[in-house]
């Protein structure tokens, strides 16, 4: 997991070493990134893209935000992100619970979470996830058929059915690293 603030460079020197990443990105409003983060989205953004063209597996995590980075646009540029690098980025959409600096602010509603997953697939994103909440749209589905690959429960995995690679239904290779 990292933040993905990086140089190319950095994500560079370390691919030689790093069969995965789960980069968290936590808005798409630069503005956001300035003032919550203190930091800059374009690096990010960067990141990701560089690292995939490295064949690095990438992942993005979302924390959705009430009345921070939840607005319909700002999902839909996020995912059409992802979708525009790759359509098997995973995109984990986690929910907020109060804390720290954000005290006051609500919990993620889950028809936030759920139209977010909504979008993530319109955009074309073949593997959507929603954490940090109960429910289906947490499991990881063959992208041809449809067919439960990964049964999640909470934050783990107890139940995968993927086998080199490979749907055991539909026999359509599945990308990740399963390792």
């Amino acid at each position: 997991m990292t933040n993905g603030f990086m140089t190319r460079q950095t994500f560079e020197t370390i691919s030689p070493f790093l069969d995965a990443c789960n980069v968290d990105l936590k808005s798409f409003d630069r503005e956001f990134y300035k003032s919550a983060c203190h930091g800059r989205l374009q690096p990010v953004l960067d990141s990701i893209t560089g690292m995939k063209a490295l064949d690095i597996w990438v992942e993005v995590t979302t924390l959705v935000i009430p009345g921070q980075n939840d607005s319909d646009g700002e999902l839909q540029h996020i995912a059409r992100f992802i979708a525009g690098v790759s359509p098997e980025i995973p995109w984990h959409i986690s929910r907020f619970h109060q804390s720290y600096q954000y005290g006051d602010t609500i919990p993620t509603p889950p028809e936030t979470l759920r139209k977010a997953y909504r979008l993530g697939k319109e955009a074309g994103l073949q593997f959507v996830y929603v954490g940090n909440m109960p429910g289906e749209e947490k499991d990881t589905l063959c992208p041809a058929c449809s067919h439960p690959l990964i049964e999640r429960d909470s934050f783990f995995a107890p139940k995968s059915s993927v086998s080199n690679s490979r749907c055991p239904k539909c026999g359509s290779v599945v990308p990740g690293v399963f390792r």
